[in-house]
């Protein structure tokens, strides 16, 4: 017996030198990339593009890189997650491998079961070969030694369902969230998108905006506006250098033609929303959308109206002069007591002996630009200070269809240090037999203040905290408010840190009764002749929601603009999402200052180590 088995184990030994081929072959044979589950699949939050989804086992836990063909092309977007670690489908994703990360898991990440998410525009009814390629390493750098494992699954996408007409060759995707509980209808949401040049023949004529439902997968064309159009031509020079070197591989740049895009949405409270972008057709025909939002007349003295308001701007300084609620005609708000008599006097400065100066008093300014369409209309005006060139300012008011506000940015720049009795901004004038009441919220009292203005002392100031959320003038009796509510507000310096004096908002009554706010401003101190320096390079900015509004009847007549609150301090957030062009590389050419070492060289954790013996 023991002879037989020595003679069997010597014939097994044989076996292994005539044959290591074959028995290396059924090893390899147990190494099976599985695609336990396939589909085609429609934009949700979490994947805001129409795509395949796989779930893929592995035969042990690797360090991977992926590659997916779909129908022989390389998908050049490609996500990947362990399995357990998928994102919520409601909501947009918060990871996100970018291109130069290539499908490679750049920390010795281990996988084994995972998902793999590729984009691909998939049109009803049609066959599409998927290839998913793996290459399993056991370290981060890619070695000679590395295995390769691939599969193949063939699916067809859902028939008898609409997807937008394929001779728009391209989309980008937005999605928007709801995070203030509050059901938004026709919500104006601005967004800057970027494309190469051959992609962007006319953009303006081509774009087309639609919502995707997140039940049926219907699309609905919602009115859209492009504008504000800017291009970088230039291309990166890959030349050698002058001892004839190569400079780099790839370029770090290609040129980009970018665009602000205006569309309405509709997002229900607590929600997102998947909106997707479809742009290169040149044979697209133009279309008209129409909204109630109207523009007429020249700059700087426009009228907009839409259903809720008509704002007149001032014919000399393009600033805000009269605001008419429609529901109440017979009632408009201006001012038209003091100097210029627009309604919106500031950025400004009083630095004697030159006189008190405001961007209301324009006449006319440096600049003018304007435009109008369905979605957005805005006009602005800047340039230096009348009389005071060492200032520049401007303001900004941008206009939407069926809201009963508009926007106001504001910014002052200081060229040359000033000295000041008064430096101030966001200041609203109105003439004082118009209003019967103020009301603000006061952060200090935690509490809403109603103050009678009737009754109220001339050049009285009322105080209040430089970030006063919201406040109002209104008239009791004839049933109409105005109101501004803060946005944002911003101090800051290049060369001077902000130097301020007390900074605070107020309220005063005369032959006007108007609030602004005192960035430095001795002029109502104690001590009203004492000059305080604006520093060279200080920029003050901020932001207003300015609206008109019918009172509420019992306690609370400025409810309209507590509703309105919540809303424009909580507006939808957007995140965009775009495919992975074919002419990206797949590698980062960075320049850096100096040495210019990037922390990535000879990187290897080996967090692992013992996991991959």
């Amino acid at each position: 017996m023991k002879i037989k088995f020595q003679v069997i184990r010597l014939i097994c030994l044989a076996a292994l030198i005539i044959f290591p081929s074959a028995i290396s072959a059924q090893g390899k044979q147990k190494e099976e990339l599985q695609i336990k589950k396939i589909e085609l699949a429609y934009p949700c939050p979490a994947i805001p593009f129409y795509h395949f989804r796989a779930e893929v086992s592995l035969p042990r836990p690797t360090i991977i890189e992926v590659e997916a063909e779909v129908n022989g092309k390389v998908l050049r977007y490609l996500n990947l997650h362990k399995a357990g670690e998928e994102e919520d489908p409601s909501r947009p994703a918060m990871t996100h491998r970018p291109p130069s990360g290539a499908g490679l898991s750049q920390d010795n990440t281990l996988y084994q079961d995972m998902t793999v998410i590729g984009w691909v525009k998939w049109q009803p009814g049609q066959d599409y070969r998927v290839k998913l390629s793996v290459r399993m390493k056991k370290s981060v750098q890619a070695a000679a030694g590395d295995q390769f494992i691939t599969s193949t699954k063939t699916i067809t996408a859902p028939g008898n369902v609409k997807v937008f007409d394929p001779a728009w060759k391209n989309y980008k995707s937005v999605v928007l969230s709801e995070t203030a509980g509050i059901d938004r209808k026709a919500e104006p949401v601005e967004v800057l998108l970027p494309f190469y040049p051959d992609e962007a023949t006319d953009l303006k004529r081509e774009i087309r905006v639609v919502s995707v439902d997140p039940d049926t997968y219907e699309l609905k064309e919602v009115p859209s506006q492009v504008y504000d159009f800017q291009q970088y031509l230039v291309e990166d020079d890959l030349a050698p250098d002058e001892n004839g070197k190569p400079t780099r591989d790839v370029p770090v740049w290609l040129p980009t033609v970018s665009v602000r895009l205006s569309f309405l949405a509709d997002v229900p409270a607590r929600t997102s929303r998947v909106f997707l972008v479809y742009y290169n057709n040149k044979d697209a025909i133009a279309k008209v959308y129409k909204s109630d939002l109207v523009v007429q007349g020249e700059n700087p003295g426009l009228q907009i109206d839409n259903q809720y308001l008509s704002v007149v701007l001032h014919p000399k300084s393009g600033h805000l002069d009269q605001i008419t609620l429609k529901s109440k005609p017979e009632f408009p708000i201006y001012h038209r007591k003091e100097t210029n008599g627009a309604i919106h006097w500031n950025p400004e400065i009083y630095t004697p002996p030159r006189p008190w100066t405001h961007t209301s008093d324009w006449d006319p300014p440096q600049n003018i630009s304007s435009f109008s369409g369905p979605v957005k209309a805005e006009s602005a005006v800047w340039g230096n200070l009348r009389e005071i060139p060492e200032v520049d300012a401007s303001v900004r008011y941008e206009f939407y269809p069926g809201k009963p506000y508009f926007i106001s940015s504001t910014t002052l720049r200081i060229n040359e240090t000033m000295h000041c009795i008064a430096l101030r901004n966001a200041e609203i004038v109105i003439k004082r037999e118009l209003i019967t009441h103020a009301a603000w919220y006061d952060v200090i009292r935690d509490k809403v203040i109603t103050y009678d203005v009737t009754k109220m002392p001339d050049l009285t100031d009322l105080f209040m905290e430089a970030d006063v959320p919201w406040i109002t003038f209104y008239n009791e009796k004839e049933g109409v408010g105005f109101a501004g509510i803060q946005l944002s507000y911003s101090n800051a310096g290049l060369e001077n840190s902000p130097r301020l004096l007390n900074p605070f908002f107020y309220i005063t009554g005369g032959p006007w009764i108007y609030w602004a706010r005192a960035l430095s401003l001795t002029f109502l101190s104690s001590n009203m002749q004492q000059m305080v320096p604006a520093m060279k390079g200080n920029v003050f900015s901020e932001k207003w929601a300015y609206l008109v509004y019918e009172t509420a009847k019992g306690s609370e007549p400025y409810a309209p603009v507590l509703a309105q609150l919540k809303a424009l301090t909580n507006p939808l957030r957007v995140q965009l999402v775009e495919e992975v062009d074919d002419r990206v590389s797949k590698t980062v050419t960075e320049l850096f200052v100096g040495d210019g070492a990037s922390g990535w060289e000879g990187r290897e954790t080996g967090r692992h180590s013992s996991e991959q013996k």
